[in-house]
């Protein structure tokens, strides 16, 4: 059997379903899923098998306009994430539709030459006479090699989004074990579900604005981890929210986070998690390097 491995960058504007997208074509979570924007910080790769293929799929933070140095990381871990890329895939959105953060990225993808996959997600809950309408306008506009529409969240059409990735990636040894899923570390896996339990439970109550570091992560003598979280927030008011009522809010934090860490890394997990107000914290280089983004100037 001769092997076939590539690698596959995701692109889209924030909230089109990347990451959801990753984790459905890897057929476990991966990466972290929240209704909040620029839940994805950084690149992060699923790995992804079908038959002879390894698919290298680079999850890559949503596209947008930066403001803060964050954001201008951000947005050029997306754009990095697709350098080298055999294949780019520009997920779109089917149900909010076509915009100016589409149209932005269709600039940002005019001129490479990588071959270009159009994929519409959320066709099961988009108006379905406007999905040949967008798919019409968006290959007017960018020369694509496949135009494909699935729904991450259900399914749909994923499989034969799977053949026709599989069909553009080149003959080469695989380049990760077979059972390997991503090529995140423990600690930064056990940083991102944390992260991902204060935007599920604070999502409407606390700002973008927050950041998980990790002060310390280590095996014990019973094959159980011990990690000490900081939450870094810009502000006492979010801090009172993140804490809730006598500490509540933050203990129920944990405990959803405790456990899905234990189901990711498949052993005990001893979670400590304190709060602290940091202006200035996304101004720390520590920080950026820790979850994996340039410091950009």
């Amino acid at each position: 059997m001769t092997q076939k491995c590539g690698l596959v960058a995701i692109v889209g504007a924030p909230n089109a379903g990347k990451s959801t997208l990753v984790n459905a074509l890897v057929g476990q979570k991966v990466a972290i899923v929240s209704p909040k924007a620029q839940t994805t910080r950084t690149r992060l790769m699923g790995i992804a098998l079908h038959g002879d293929t390894q698919m290298m799929l680079v999850d890559t933070p949503g596209i947008f306009e930066p403001n803060r140095r964050l954001d201008r990381a951000m947005v050029q871990a997306a754009w990095g994430g697709a350098q080298d890329a055999d294949l780019i895939l520009f997920v779109v959105d089917a149900k909010a539709g076509l915009g100016a953060k589409v149209e932005r990225i269709i600039e940002g993808l005019r001129a490479r030459p990588e071959p270009k996959m159009l994929v519409l997600n959320k066709v099961d809950i988009a108006a379905k006479d406007k999905l040949l309408v967008h798919a019409d306008r968006l290959t007017q506009a960018l020369d694509f090699t496949d135009v494909l529409m699935i729904s991450a969240e259900t399914g749909d059409g994923l499989p034969a989004l799977k053949e026709r990735i599989a069909s553009y990636l080149p003959e080469g040894p695989w380049h990760f074990p077979e059972d390997q899923v991503s090529d995140a570390t423990d600690r930064m896996t056990a940083a991102e579900i944390t992260r991902e339990q204060l935007y599920l439970q604070l999502h409407a109550e606390l700002p973008y604005a927050t950041a998980i570091e990790t002060e310390k992560y280590s095996e014990r003598d019973d094959g159980s981890v011990e990690i000490h979280q900081q939450i870094k927030v810009a502000r006492d008011s979010q801090k009172a929210i993140v804490l809730g009522k006598g500490g509540a809010r933050l203990k129920q934090i944990g405990s959803a986070a405790r456990a899905e860490i234990a189901k990711s890394l498949g052993c005990k997990a001893h979670l400590y998690l304190h709060v602290k107000v940091d202006p200035k914290w996304d101004e720390d280089r520590g920080l950026y390097r820790d979850i994996g983004l340039d410091w950009v100037d």
